[in-house]
């Protein structure tokens, strides 16, 4: 599980970086600018996440459950909330709005408040 946490946040940054560069220059060009700002929503909420993993990948041990749900909803939420702004924002401007996404940003900021909040809980345990 540790290296699974590892991995993930690792790749989570990384792509966070290459869709960062990807929005701020031909991006840039085909967005409009609320699409840019919701872009770059999805690129820092996953590169916040990412830097989240990291530190939890090094810091637990995984002896108890709850930090095993914490990874998950940080993993899963992170996947369905950037990666469906990304996918409405370029479908946006390809005229094509896929609008299955728009009820997984959501979901996806759920998975996130609960990992949160699971992350806090196992702190008070």
């Amino acid at each position: 599980m540790i290296v699974f946490t590892q991995v993930i946040g690792a790749l989570y940054g990384m792509l966070a970086v290459l869709f960062g560069a990807f929005g701020a220059h031909a991006l840039k060009k085909i967005f409009s600018e609320e699409q840019l700002k919701s872009f770059e929503t999805g690129v820092k909420y996953q590169m916040y996440h990412a830097i989240v993993l990291l530190v939890v990948g090094f810091n637990f041990d995984f002896s108890i459950g709850i930090e095993r749900y914490v990874v998950y909803c940080f993993s899963i939420g992170t996947l369905l909330f950037s990666f469906s702004i990304y996918g409405l924002c370029l479908s946006a401007a390809k005229n094509k709005k896929i609008k299955i996404l728009g009820p997984i940003t959501p979901l996806g900021g759920l998975f996130l408040v609960i990992g949160w909040g699971l992350l806090l809980f196992s702190f008070l345990d």
